[in-house]
């Protein structure tokens, strides 16, 4: 079976430093997978070599079969992949729908042309309502990006990365900075929203990446050293020792204090 995402021996060097060492990793259509590992462990290199922010040193990236390191993130992106960020990435000063509309229209098989009005392209702005309303925003349809709370702006940020779509997604912390009551809708949210895809996301919270994930792949110094289940990858020695039992200890120790 061909993997929607595979990565072959990938390394990526930073002058003599060696950030990602030959990971490997193969996650097949339709799989959410979390990728977790300490801090520096090289979870965001592995993203940005994914969605082709960062070239490789060596090894190869494939998307559904086909080879993707060395293009550029455009190329990418329109090969049926697409990432959100740590940090909102919004049009701030245009409003929800304008900021969903925007992330619809080359996908749809508009390009520049300034004889045509936005507001006659029908099947461009009824893509945008629905994508509006399943990430729940319809209330804000001309709300400014920049008046958005947080939780909505991460949300929003979904919506334009699902809006072209794409059938692989990459999240890159999508709960980070959320309270624990957001945090669970947002987990509810990325779950309705990516139905039939393929999702990677690198994620801190525990709690979202055994709720969210089907499979979990720890990255520690470079490497993917397991891939499994989350019960199997909780169960794994090497893995609590590297990284999961520290973090599970401190998280606990967290919600005791609360």
């Amino acid at each position: 079976m061909t993997a929607a995402v595979e990565l072959r021996d990938v390394r990526k060097n930073f002058g003599r430093t060696e950030i990602i060492r030959g990971a490997n990793l193969a996650v097949q259509a339709g799989e959410r997978v979390a990728i977790i590992g300490p801090n520096g462990a090289g979870k965001s290199t592995l993203f940005n070599l994914i969605s082709g922010r960062f070239g490789v040193s060596s090894g190869e990236i494939h998307l559904n079969g086909a080879r993707i390191d060395g293009l550029r993130p455009y190329e990418i992106n329109r090969r049926g992949l697409a990432r959100s960020f740590q940090v909102s990435n919004l049009f701030t000063r245009l409003s929800v729908f304008e900021n969903l509309r925007c992330a619809v229209l080359w996908s749809m098989g508009y390009r520049y042309a300034f004889w045509k009005f936005l507001s006659d392209l029908k099947d461009a702005n009824a893509r945008a309502e629905q994508v509006m309303q399943m990430i729940k925003l319809d209330r804000r349809h001309d709300t400014l990006a920049m008046n958005l709370t947080y939780a909505e702006q991460r949300a929003l940020e979904i919506g334009i990365t699902i809006a072209g779509g794409c059938d692989v997604i990459l999240l890159d912390e999508p709960t980070a900075g959320m309270s624990h009551s957001e945090t669970a809708r947002f987990v509810e949210l990325i779950r309705e929203v990516t139905v039939g895809k393929t999702l990677l996301t690198v994620e801190h919270d525990m709690g979202v990446v055994f709720g969210l994930a089907d499979k979990i792949a720890v990255l520690v110094y470079g490497e993917v050293i397991a891939f499994d289940t989350p019960d199997r990858v909780r169960a794994n020695p090497k893995v609590q020792e590297a990284y999961l039992g520290s973090v599970l200890a401190a998280q606990q120790a967290d919600a005791v204090g609360r």
